[in-house]
């Protein structure tokens, strides 16, 4: 006997990673849709008028929210002035095959798109670097110069906030890693839904209790057209530990992802427990390994 969805009584699609909810394929878009809507309106995370750029990759998390920031800022009347904003790592045949993907959603959601260049703005693609320093934390390097290209470019168009497609799972993996690392300072941050609110460029996390497995189903389910296929440089990554643990534990848990996130909101730090602890060394070495491979005047640390 087919099952029924719990929202309307029809047909069930699919059930849902994070609740087991059976739905079909409309109420799953309505689900997921208010979620995000909640998280945005709850945390304040726009303001009528602003101008955002939506960092996009072409993957499924920054299609999935180019299209629902636009969705959703028609069905709400946020007031936003939506673009896009891509950074060309400079990666063969990978970046170059996205950026299409991107071209293609700017045309699919009739809104602006920029694509910045490392070459443009550092003097170097990755793919260079990785030449010169081998492929031990070329991610670590990339995402300093990702970081701060997206500034660049923000600043260049004049964007009030970037918003990111990081999802509930990125944000467990990166609490685990900041675990690892002993990195009391970031694991404080880590899981604030708006950075650098201190700064003229905050960035925001819509997808912040968006789990990875339902944005992939929206994605599917809507037949959005997105990229899929991984970084070349991705296997060298730490990272992908943590997502491996994350995605064990989702299995056999799957509200684990949002308990790891929650318990980390709930952290607090005492400002004398600050003053005893140890600052990371890692990121500092990260600016003297670039800067040794870079021509000085096309970087500079954040």
């Amino acid at each position: 006997m087919a099952k029924q969805c719990a929202r309307c009584r029809d047909r069930a699609a699919l059930r849902r990673p994070k609740t087991f909810e059976q739905l079909c394929k409309a109420c799953f878009f309505q689900c997921l849709e208010d979620e995000v809507h909640t998280t945005i309106t709850s945390n304040a995370l726009f303001k009528p008028g602003e101008r955002v750029a939506i960092a996009a990759s072409g993957g499924k998390d920054s299609t999935v929210l180019a299209h629902m920031m636009t969705l959703l800022n028609q069905r709400h009347n946020y007031g936003l002035d939506l673009f896009l904003l891509s950074i060309d790592e400079g990666i063969a045949g990978y970046r170059d095959d996205s950026l299409e993907t991107v071209k293609r959603n700017e045309q699919t959601y009739g809104i602006p798109l920029k694509v910045l260049s490392y070459r443009e703005l550092y003097g170097w693609s990755m793919d260079q670097i990785v030449a010169q320093i081998g492929t031990k934390n070329n991610c670590t390097f990339c995402g300093v110069f990702r970081r701060q290209a997206l500034d660049r470019g923000g600043v260049l168009e004049r964007a009030d906030k970037i918003a990111s497609g990081h999802n509930a799972d990125d944000i467990a993996e990166t609490i685990l890693l900041n675990i690892i690392r002993g990195d009391i300072p970031r694991l404080s941050r880590c899981v604030n839904i708006v950075t650098g609110g201190e700064g003229p460029l905050p960035r925001v996390k819509p997808f912040k209790y968006t789990y990875e497995k339902e944005i992939v189903m929206y994605a599917y389910f809507n037949k959005l057209d997105y990229f899929s296929t991984e970084c070349v440089y991705a296997p060298f990554a730490a990272r992908g530990f943590a997502r491996d643990f994350v995605k064990d534990l989702e299995a056999a848990r799957p509200a684990g992802i949002m308990d790891l996130i929650h318990s980390a909101e709930s952290w607090t730090i005492s400002t004398g427990s600050q003053e005893q602890m140890p600052t990371p060394q890692r990121l500092p070495a990260v600016h003297i390994a670039v800067a040794s491979c870079l021509p000085s005047k096309c970087y500079k640390p954040s």
